[in-house]
């Protein structure tokens, strides 16, 4: 009687453990960092977490942030669970460099290629600006100071010897100001079109300026983890050229401890519905599994990984 009463409560102590456990997997609600209004990350942010909360059933939200240092900050403290970043940004991070001030942030994973973000220039036609050497003395926004474009363009100037003064703020703001006048030129980088800059230029005659061939092999002399990137022509209404640039590729994070069957669903969600995801934004047409090869460092969650081996998809030994 004894040992049947034993053995009853073995069992309930071993499906009380397992109930646990499938709790722990599967949480009701989980949080993506996103950015500014009037940048891409605020828009496909908003697609993940809408198909993801489909797919899966995790209530998903968005938290408008700074952008993608601020997000690897919230995911490594465990704040939000889930973020966007631009894999200079992370760089940075892991290795404690740059923005980092010698604090290493190694408590993400990498989820899913998200698109590569591009870095440009608009400016009103009345400011005359037709190249990066005039905006020497310019007043230029460069969005958010803890994004992509808020921490990398003061480096490029640097790099190219262009003294500018640097503003910060949301997107939409900063398209506001330059309408306004009050910047000379708005630069930013994130996944095209941006949206703050379609609408400049559905507001007003724009300009669209790029590097020159000299000053994109300076700046990837100087800044070695920018690679090639290229807007084309007809990215944006008045865009009747292809413009080369620089540019970084964007990835979705989450801690380390997420659960690894909950990172699996989440990768399987987005990178096995491209279409829905293309629908919600055009940048994520380059939301694709074989884009995985574009981290070369950051390792990839367990759940990702088992998604990858799944499609066949070789990843950088560095990443596994």
């Amino acid at each position: 009687m004894i040992v049947s009463k034993l053995k009853t409560l073995g069992l309930a102590a071993v499906a009380a453990v397992a109930v646990a456990g499938l709790a722990q997997a599967q949480p009701k609600s989980l949080t993506i960092g996103t950015a500014s209004v009037g940048g891409t990350y605020f828009i496909y942010g908003g697609v993940v977490a809408s198909l993801v909360t489909e797919k899966t059933g995790i209530n998903v939200s968005t938290q408008q942030t700074q952008g993608p240092n601020q997000n690897l900050l919230l995911v490594d403290s465990k704040a939000i669970e889930l973020g966007m970043v631009t894999m200079g940004v992370a760089l940075h991070g892991w290795n404690g460099t740059g923005w980092a001030n010698g604090k290493k942030y190694q408590n993400s994973r990498a989820l899913f290629p998200m698109y590569d973000t591009p870095f440009h220039f608009i400016t009103t036609e009345k400011t005359g600006i037709t190249s990066v050497k005039q905006m020497e003395g310019k007043t230029v926004g460069v969005g958010p100071k803890a994004g992509t474009p808020g921490t990398y363009f003061p480096l490029m100037f640097e790099a190219l010897g262009v003294k500018a003064t640097i503003r910060n703020g949301g997107a939409s703001d900063m398209a506001s100001q330059l309408g306004d006048g009050l910047l000379d030129v708005f630069a930013f980088a994130a996944g095209v079109p941006i949206s703050a800059f379609s609408e400049l230029e559905a507001q007003r005659p724009v300009k669209f300026i790029t590097f020159t061939d000299d000053e994109l092999k300076t700046l990837q002399e100087k800044i070695p983890e920018l690679s090639p990137s290229l807007i084309p022509k007809g990215t944006y209404r008045t865009l009747n050229e292809d413009h080369k640039t620089v540019g970084l590729y964007n990835f979705a994070i989450a801690h380390k401890d997420l659960p690894d069957d909950v990172a699996y669903q989440i990768v399987k969600a987005v990178l096995d519905n491209n279409d829905a995801m293309v629908k919600g934004h055009s940048a994520a047409k380059e939301t694709l599994a074989q884009n995985a090869d574009k981290n070369t460092f950051l390792p990839f969650h367990p759940g990702a990984v088992k998604y990858y081996k799944e499609k066949g998809i070789n990843l950088h030994p560095k990443t596994m």
